[in-house]
């Protein structure tokens, strides 16, 4: 949609190498997901067993040696390191002429640092125990909003050739809608139908997930409600029962937080929708991506 926007031909001859080249993210999401799911600890993803556990289940059914759980993550890591080398491979056989394959690679390569960038802020956010609501954000800024939506509209307008003006409209569309689409994941994290999401509902609250929605709740816990914070703190993290997640759930709306998101995701909404609207993009593609950003920031799963 970012070439499309920038006025990329459809009919064209490079209409084929583009579509490859821009399909490779699907691996790079591939390697991004089957990570993220071992350094979760995660055990189902859309209720099918992640792909550690999947390895980890085989192994144990076939009765071979050794750790069943040291196997199942050794062979998802090595799996999420071919996603990625492959996705390396189809970018630079997809028959980008020379010129368009110049403007992508240092775009590409960047997005690519970041998301693994934003994996380790996440990890070492995690055990350092940084409460911020800026440290979420950042990690949702490189983690989430950069491979998911902002660095795909820019490579689309690289092999374009868009002019700088353009390509800040996506980037901050991008920005905004991507840290939008992670807010809203939080929030189906702990309030979500898991028939709906395929996760267990509470999972990120287990998991002593940093996110946003956990920062603001100790933000506001620290104004003026301390007793509640630091039960907020000794709870995440731990393993819950479904009343503990429910009694969380209900201290989280109390606090304000659930309405602190929520009036975030409308204002991030806000601002890429007008970023995209004030650009040069097709009149097809700002209607595409007003669609889109919808999608992304009021769905259910």
């Amino acid at each position: 949609m970012g070439w499309l926007g920038a006025g990329g031909d459809p009919a064209g001859a490079q209409a084929g190498p583009v579509l490859r080249a821009c399909a490779a993210l699907e691996l790079v999401q591939a390697c991004a997901l089957i990570h993220d799911d071992i350094i979760d600890c995660s055990r189902t993803r859309r209720r099918f067993p992640t792909v550690h556990v999947d390895f980890e289940q085989r192994h144990r059914h076939r009765g071979w040696t050794g750790d069943s759980a040291h196997y199942g993550e050794s062979v998802a890591i090595l799996l999420g390191d071919l996603a990625l080398a492959w996705a390396d491979d189809m970018v630079h056989g997809s028959g980008l002429d020379p010129a368009a394959l110049g403007r992508f690679a240092p775009v590409w390569a960047g997005m690519r640092t970041e998301v693994l960038g934003g994996q380790l802020l996440d990890v070492h956010g995690e055990a350092s125990g940084d409460e911020s609501v800026a440290a979420a954000l950042r990690i949702n800024r490189y983690k989430t909003a950069a491979y998911t939506v902002e660095r795909p509209l820019h490579l689309g307008a690289a092999l374009a050739g868009a002019d700088a003006d353009l390509v800040a409209a996506y980037r901050t569309y991008g920005t905004d809608i991507g840290i939008a689409f992670q807010l809203r994941d939080d929030l189906l994290g702990v309030f979500g139908n898991p028939e709906v999401t395929g996760k267990p509902s509470g999972d990120d609250l287990r998991e002593g997930k940093r996110t946003v929605l956990v920062a603001e709740a100790l933000q506001r816990a620290a104004a003026g409600n301390r007793a509640a914070g630091d039960r907020l703190r000794a709870a995440i993290g731990t393993d819950l029962s479904d009343e503990q997640v429910g009694e969380l759930r209900e201290l989280l709306i109390e606090l304000g937080a659930v309405d602190a998101v929520e009036t975030r995701i409308a204002a991030l909404t806000d601002q890429g929708l007008a970023a995209i609207e004030a650009s040069s993009a097709t009149p097809e593609a700002k209607d595409r991506l007003q669609a889109m950003a919808l999608a992304a920031t009021r769905r259910a799963a």
